[in-house]
């Protein structure tokens, strides 16, 4: 659809630019008339500049990218400052030349007779479905300030929440990576040279079965290290396809809230993101069942997702939330039993971000614990790996000393 400059007085006299999309001109000079302007100028915009707009070279817009502009934007509505303006101020202190073109775009466009949200509606990768009705919510209650704040904490409250889960699983992960890297360089290249001194020293006799053990794994890994990193490397690859697929994905989604010990603390991080998006569109204005189908798309597992996909079509047919949430034996006791008690106090979003606050604190406990049991757990399995090669190259010296005396 092409796109079209025009210029436009307001009823008070004032005048405005912008750019629509629009079919014909005539199209524009009826939507301007709809939204209480009178179009003065109206002609084809320059193709080039609507795209040096539209996309600029950079980085992409990450997620704390959006968290800081919401929180931003709602301390500048509060002060008292008109909503383009604010854009605008932000758009220039932006480093980020995507998200910089990205805040011009939402001013240009609320210019052109937009809201807030039909325009956030138009980058639905930058800024997603729940920013989008929470801004949707908060312009029709004429509290567009208070929602941007709510927006911006649950924002935050998920980035902490992601970066502490990531930190706790990067650690060991980058240990053991490490650790295995140096072990297959001591198996492939170091312990397949005392194989040879060996022989020589002891003269036939048998090496002991551990540093057999270690030299025989040595040779393999020497004379197979291609094929065996062209394995790791597929088999990689082809754990992370079976995950991105439909089927693997729902797999390993089930699979992680039913591991012992830690799928308790998976099945707890995807309920805080769940209860804390809920309670968060129920405050903002959001009606139920949109929440329900919001919170449904964010709550980053597709067991979770599916069992919120039922629970909303059983509220479509007249339950109650906390009897929904309850047939589905997914969800933990706390967490109906709050739900339950929202319902009936009248204060379901008040109850639901305490219990995210629960949930939330009982994985900060737990990853803490964690962190603490695996650093001298990690310690000891590599001692026991380095220790294995020691010994295993150790014991022939042994034998040897012996045979010389």
């Amino acid at each position: 659809m092409p796109t079209y400059a025009y210029e436009a007085i307001a009823a008070g006299g004032t005048s405005r630019r912008g750019t629509m999309e629009a079919a014909d001109e005539r199209r524009v000079v009826a939507e301007l008339r709809r939204a209480g302007l009178y179009a003065t100028a109206v002609k084809p915009a320059a193709r080039q500049e609507r795209a040096a707009v539209r996309w600029r070279p950079g980085r992409p817009v990450a997620g704390r990218e959006v968290a800081v502009f919401t929180r931003q934007l709602a301390t500048l509505l509060r002060a008292g400052m008109p909503l383009v303006r604010g854009l605008e101020v932000l758009a220039r202190q932006e480093r980020n030349p995507r998200m910089r073109a990205l805040l011009g775009e939402l001013a240009e466009a609320i210019r052109a007779g937009s809201s807030l949200s039909e325009a956030m509606a138009r980058r639905p990768r930058v800024f997603g479905s729940l920013l989008v009705s929470l801004v949707k919510a908060g312009e029709a209650g004429g509290a567009l300030e208070l929602v941007l704040d709510r927006a911006a904490r649950l924002q935050e409250k998920a980035l902490q929440l992601r970066g502490r889960l990531r930190a706790a699983a990067v650690y060991p992960l980058a240990v053991l990576l490490v650790a295995g890297v140096i072990v297959a360089g001591l198996l492939g290249f170091v312990v397949p040279k005392f194989e040879q001194i060996f022989a020589d020293l002891l003269k036939g006799a048998p090496l002991p079965p551990l540093t057999q053990a270690v030299l025989g794994l040595g040779s393999l890994v020497r004379d197979h290290l291609a094929a065996l990193a062209a394995a790791t490397v597929g088999g990689l690859a082809l754990l992370t396809g079976g995950a991105r697929s439909r089927r693997g994905a729902a797999w390993l989604d089930a699979g992680l809230i039913r591991m012992p010990v830690t799928g308790e603390w998976w099945l707890k991080a995807v309920l805080t993101r769940a209860g804390r998006t809920l309670g968060t569109l129920l405050a903002g204005g959001v009606p139920l069942l949109s929440a329900l189908e919001i919170a449904e798309g964010v709550c980053g597992n597709r067991r979770i997702a599916a069992a919120v996909a039922a629970v909303r079509e059983e509220v479509v047919l007249g339950s109650a939330l906390a009897a929904a949430l309850d047939r589905r034996g997914v969800f933990p006791p706390l967490f109906v039993s709050m739900v339950e008690v929202g319902e009936q106090t009248g204060a379901l979003p008040e109850m639901l971000a305490k219990l995210a606050d629960i949930y939330e604190e009982e994985l900060d406990a737990a990853v803490a614990g964690l962190s603490s049991l695996l650093e001298p757990a990690l310690i000891v399995f590599l001692a026991v790996v380095v220790g294995t090669l020691v010994v295993a190259l150790f014991l022939p010296i042994v034998r040897i000393v012996q045979l010389m005396t």
